[in-house]
């Protein structure tokens, strides 16, 4: 039997966060393997680009609409909105989120309250609009919460106790969710992500204390420069190989990594080249 796992054609996925960064990210995965897209987030003309580039580029339906998710009558006004254009949502991705700097002891009630609101508080307000409205009547969804690697650790790198808070409480909140929406045929997840390279988060003195030395990128953006984009450098305990990006052709219009053998270093065990994965 022949089936395409990654394939989510005739699917509706909804990201918040949807604006730049990994919620950008997470939609061209979704958009690549055919999923219709309803970026999510408070700058209209933000995600606006957004949803033209994807339907442009994935050739997949989109709907951006802009949303603050600390007001519950908005986050169900957007899902409603959403199930009007399109009958379903199979996916929510969850990514809108916010970063208090500061000393813990000068950090004040309202930025404290505003990172909950954002965040645990946010992010529940989606889930359980999406949940409620569209995923349990259909006995089917999929729910990923971009939680961060400070939500299950401390840091030394600058003070952000209320983000340590807010994200700690996304994580168990999947954990809640997922063990009370299961049965309903929804699996709820987080990923805990470590540096992004951003333009509000640039390389700097951090860089030192990260053990590869390295930030996480976004490989897409070379490749819509018209760049050949640049392999993520070797993988944690497979110093012969690299991570590569590539586009696939122009009937898929999908993104491919591949693992390939490097050149200057090259290891008997494994084949000059791996079979690739579409990412979803």
């Amino acid at each position: 039997m022949d089936r395409n796992y990654f394939d989510l054609s005739g699917r509706v996925a909804l990201v918040t966060g949807c604006s730049t960064g990994l919620g950008v990210q997470m939609a061209e995965a979704l958009a690549s393997a055919g999923a219709s897209i309803v970026p999510v987030a408070r700058r209209t003309q933000l995600i606006e680009s957004v949803a033209g580039r994807l339907a442009g580029e994935f050739g997949v339906e989109t709907m951006p609409v802009r949303c603050d998710v600390t007001s519950t009558e908005n986050v169900d006004a957007v899902v409603d909105a959403a199930l009007e254009r399109f009958g379903r949502i199979d996916v929510l991705v969850s990514d809108a989120g916010t970063g208090a700097i500061g000393n813990a002891e000068e950090i004040t009630d309202e930025q404290f309250r505003q990172e909950l609101e954002v965040d645990p508080f946010g992010t529940f307000r989606v889930a359980r609009a999406v949940a409620g409205r569209a995923m349990i009547p259909a006995g089917y969804g999929r729910i990923i919460n971009i939680a961060s690697m400070y939500g299950l650790v401390g840091n030394m790198v600058a003070g952000s106790t209320p983000y340590h808070a807010a994200k700690g409480g996304v994580v168990n909140l999947t954990r809640a969710l997922a063990a009370e929406w299961g049965g309903h045929g929804i699996t709820v997840n987080a990923i805990c992500p470590g540096y992004f390279y951003t333009k509000s988060h640039r390389r700097d003195t951090r860089q030192r204390l990260l053990p590869a030395a390295r930030q996480g990128h976004d490989p897409g953006a070379a490749l819509r420069a018209g760049r050949r984009a640049r392999h993520g450098g070797a993988l944690p305990g497979l110093p012969g190989l690299l991570l590569r990006h590539r586009r696939g052709g122009a009937g898929r219009r999908r993104l491919h990594r591949d693992l390939i053998v490097r050149p200057d270093r090259p290891s008997g065990r494994v084949p000059g080249r791996c079979a690739s994965a579409t990412t979803a």
